[in-house]
């Protein structure tokens, strides 16, 4: 089901918690509001659709990739980047890592450790931020 997306600051201040195998409907969700999002968005976390849960999704072209409670274990090569978010309106500075390592279960719950680097691991920084509260 396509949700709609949140810009309460308050309620994205919010911390997360971490996702069951009871959230699967969320999972499902964040897919699809990411899908019809698509030509202007490349990543949503959970809070963003009105559940504070540590799930994400991202696209890589027009495949769509979840991730449950992801957690970065590594991070190298800080650079300053300028990213924009569905819930906020305008750009903002902040410091990404050009590699990331990260633990997470995938859609299945089963889990997986994975390096990722460039636009991709500047994506998931982006949402792990929002678990956290971060406003970006």
């Amino acid at each position: 089901m396509i949700r709609t997306i949140v810009k309460d600051i308050s309620f994205l201040e919010q911390k997360s918690e971490l996702a069951t195998k009871e959230d699967v409907e969320v999972i499902n969700d964040l897919i699809d509001t990411l899908r019809s999002n698509l030509e202007h968005c490349v990543g949503l976390a959970a809070n963003m659709i009105g559940a504070k849960k540590r799930i994400l999704v991202f696209s890589v072209g027009n495949i769509i990739i979840p991730m449950v409670n992801p957690l970065i274990l590594k991070k190298d090569k800080p650079y300053e980047a300028e990213e924009s978010c569905l819930s906020l309106t305008g750009c903002r500075k902040t410091t990404r890592y050009e590699t990331i390592e990260v633990e997470y279960l995938d859609i299945n719950f089963n889990k997986h450790k994975q390096i990722f680097t460039g636009f991709t691991a500047q994506i998931i920084q982006h949402e792990v931020d929002h678990f956290e509260g971060i406003i970006i």
